[in-house]
């Protein structure tokens, strides 16, 4: 279990795809548990925290459209389907130099 300790906290990366191979192998005695769970609970968390930013920035943007009509940019009337330039997927992990 130590070479899972070692890998998740100096390529977090490569540590991922590992641990994505043994279940997808059915390996399980190999797994890193501790580090999967606390993995797996930190992305649920992750994405709830996520949700809510961009709810409030929809209520924010709502409320401005409603009581500062004035303030209306051209692109206000536009939709967009991008994805906000600050929204990433999942965590940004590098490894460790």
């Amino acid at each position: 279990m130590h070479h899972h300790s070692d890998l998740y906290n100096t390529d977090f990366n490569a540590w991922t795809q590992e641990q994505a191979t043994l279940l997808r192998d059915r390996k399980t005695p190999a797994l890193d548990y501790d580090n999967l769970a606390k993995e797996i609970e930190s992305l649920g968390k992750s994405q709830h925290r996520e949700l809510a930013r961009r709810l409030d920035v929809l209520v924010m943007h709502l409320l401005k459209w409603r009581y500062q009509p004035s303030e209306h940019a051209g692109s206000w009337g536009r939709p967009s389907l991008a994805p906000h330039p600050r929204a990433g997927h999942g965590r940004n992990r590098c490894a460790s130099t």
